[in-house]
Parts: C-alpha cells; sequence; structure tokens
C-alpha cells in the first residue's frame, strides 16, 4: 500500500520527468472550404498546392481537409461569416460576395483599371498590408488576389456597348453588376455556381467570368460568343484566403511560421498569375467547341471606357461617403501596379 507521502512524492518525480521532456507535436486539421467543384482550376492548381505546401512543410503536423462545391454546407455569399464563426477554418471567396463590406477592394473591380492579374495581386497584398486591414479585422488574411481579364460569354454577339442593352448578364459583385448597369444591360447576381442552370433556362442571356472557369462550368456548351477586350481588363474580382484568427493565433509558433512561410505577397503573385495562366487552355477549348470570340481592341475599348466612366464617378461619390479617399486607392493601385510591371 503506498502511503499519502510516497504517493506524493512520486506523483512529484514523475510531474519533474515529464516538464523535463520535449513538448509533444502537436497535430492540427483545418477545413478548408469554398465554392467550385474540386476539379476546377482555383482549387487544382491554387489551393491544393497551398493545402500540400502546407502538409509537406509541417512534416505531416498539418492535415488540411478540403470541401469543395459548398460541402460543409452554406451559400458562396456565407463564406466569409463561415470562417469568422468557425464553421471552417479557412475559406476561399469572392470578397465581393458581401457588397459594402470591404469597400476597399472594390478598386480593384474598376473597369479597365488592372492590365496584368500579378501585378494586381501584389499591389493588392501590399494595400491590404498597409491600410485594409481594418476591414477584415475579423480574419486572419492568407492571400489577396485578382484573376485574369473579366469578359462577356452570351448567346448574342456583343461588340459594342450598344449591343449590351436589356441583355441579362450575371455580375460577380456589385461593382461588376454596376458596370452592366451602367453599359444598359440589366444585371442579374449570382454566385459561380448557379451560372450553368441559369444560361440553360434562359434565366440571363450571359455572363461575366474570366475564362478559366468556363471549362468547369461548361459555359462554351452553353453559349455560342465570347467577348474580350485588349489591353485593360474589362473588369475584375477580388478574392481573399482567409483562416479563422483564433485558429491562426492558437498555433504554435513553429505551426503558425509554416502558414507565414506560405501565405503574403509571393503567394498572392502565384495564385493571381496562376489563375490567368489558366485562360489560355479554357480559350482554346471554346474554339474548339466553333464557338466565336469576339476581341475588342484596344482602340475600339475607347468607346467602352467611356461609357464606364460614370461607375468611377458614382465609386468615388460612395468612397467619400464612408470617409475613405477613393481617389488615393485609385492613384496608390495604379502606381503599384506600374512599379511590379517595371
Amino acid at each position: 500500500m503506498l502511503t499519502r507521502r510516497s504517493l506524493s512524492a512520486l506523483l512529484g518525480a514523475t510531474a519533474l520527468s515529464l516538464a523535463a521532456l520535449p513538448a509533444l507535436a502537436q497535430d492540427v486539421t483545418l477545413k478548408l472550404h469554398q465554392f467550385l467543384p474540386a476539379q476546377a482550376n482555383v482549387p487544382k492548381l491554387i489551393l491544393d498546392v497551398w493545402a500540400d505546401s502546407i502538409e509537406a512543410a509541417s512534416d505531416g503536423r498539418i492535415e488540411v481537409e478540403r470541401y469543395p462545391s459548398m460541402q460543409l454546407g452554406g451559400r458562396p455569399p456565407e463564406l466569409m461569416d463561415q470562417v469568422i464563426d468557425g464553421v471552417a477554418d479557412v475559406v476561399w471567396t469572392v470578397v465581393g460576395y458581401t457588397p459594402g463590406r470591404f469597400p476597399s477592394t472594390e478598386v480593384f473591380e474598376l473597369p479597365f483599371m488592372v492590365t496584368d492579374a500579378r501585378a494586381a495581386s501584389a499591389a493588392y497584398w501590399q494595400m491590404y498590408e498597409a491600410h485594409m486591414q481594418e476591414e477584415f479585422a475579423d480574419v486572419h488574411i492568407l492571400g489577396t488576389w485578382v484573376h485574369g481579364p473579366g469578359m462577356i460569354h452570351a448567346n448574342q454577339e456583343i461588340t459594342t456597348p450598344d449591343d449590351m442593352q436589356g441583355v441579362k448578364i450575371r455580375g460577380a459583385t456589385r461593382q461588376v453588376n454596376t458596370l452592366l448597369e451602367t453599359l444598359g444591360a440589366t444585371p442579374v447576381g449570382m454566385p459561380v455556381p448557379a451560372i450553368p442552370e441559369a444560361l440553360s433556362k434562359g434565366v440571363i442571356d450571359g455572363t461575366t467570368i474570366p475564362w478559366e472557369v468556363t471549362g468547369a462550368l461548361k459555359v462554351p456548351e452553353l453559349v455560342d460568343y465570347h467577348t474580350e477586350f485588349e489591353g485593360a481588363h474589362f473588369y475584375n474580382v477580388t478574392f481573399v484566403l482567409a483562416m479563422n484568427k483564433g485558429v491562426y493565433d492558437g498555433l504554435p509558433d513553429d505551426l503558425k511560421a509554416v502558414v507565414d512561410e506560405n501565405s503574403g505577397l509571393e503567394f498572392s503573385v502565384f495564385a493571381g498569375g496562376t489563375q490567368s495562366d489558366a485562360d489560355g487552355p479554357s480559350r482554346e477549348a471554346a474554339l474548339d467547341n466553333g464557338n466565336e470570340i469576339v476581341t475588342v481592341s484596344e482602340e475600339a475599348a475607347e468607346a467602352w471606357r467611356v461609357a464606364a466612366q460614370p461607375v468611377y464617378d458614382k465609386w468615388l461619390a460612395e468612397m467619400t461617403e464612408l470617409g475613405i479617399d477613393g481617389q488615393a486607392l485609385i492613384d496608390e493601385a495604379r502606381q503599384l501596379m506600374a512599379d511590379y510591371e517595371g
């Protein structure tokens, strides 16, 4: 029988022995949630690369469970709240799915603002670090980027702004819908996954998305015409890869370092550039399908730029009402993009 004194001594010795051992490795499982099918370009070429890199760099101590196509439930516009509330640990989402919530990011969605996805993604991260963090105070941002040239895919040929009159076109964000309305189209807001059914049922006559996602949505099989622009992009959409703040803060320092090393400026440029590079194969697939591509020259795009100017005027007025210097954001974004492109 152990006496109380000997038991206390034994427990004390055990505690000292455990204290002398190195800390046990902490395993972490991160649930990554997003709205596209697993085989689409962003999950396959960007999110899986990020997740695989995290797992490898942590020697398997971090596991990233991937949940495509909203498999954890909810709708795409709910992703930001899901990562805040802990439904998911990491989400990839379109910032504009929550209109007005992150107003500064809309500078990269203005028409004919961006000419290169890598340059814009770099500028976006630099501006996030400098003065957008307050807007994202409820999450830990891992990456910020934009896609390649935004364009129009429709069941009728669209060459000039006049061709937009009354055409029902899906827009991704508040800014894109404002652009469509300004040009005379009828904007219809909906997340990306809803596009195929809306096209097939005639709910919309066309959609705005970059080339790279058209394959996963089978858009070339649902429309016959595609309108792209030389030079500056017709529009862009902003994305973030966001992590639950508490989950990030709770990581041990060495695993937090793994996450940090796979986040930030370099990752943002990689993501934006990779998404843009994926446009080429999807464009070729549309040509192989027999679809017609209308390419608006930089000279012809001037009429579009003039017609789109009210979008700038309206946005600047809205930013002023919010106490934000919108023109300063435009000037900063343009300078940072020019600096990147050298």
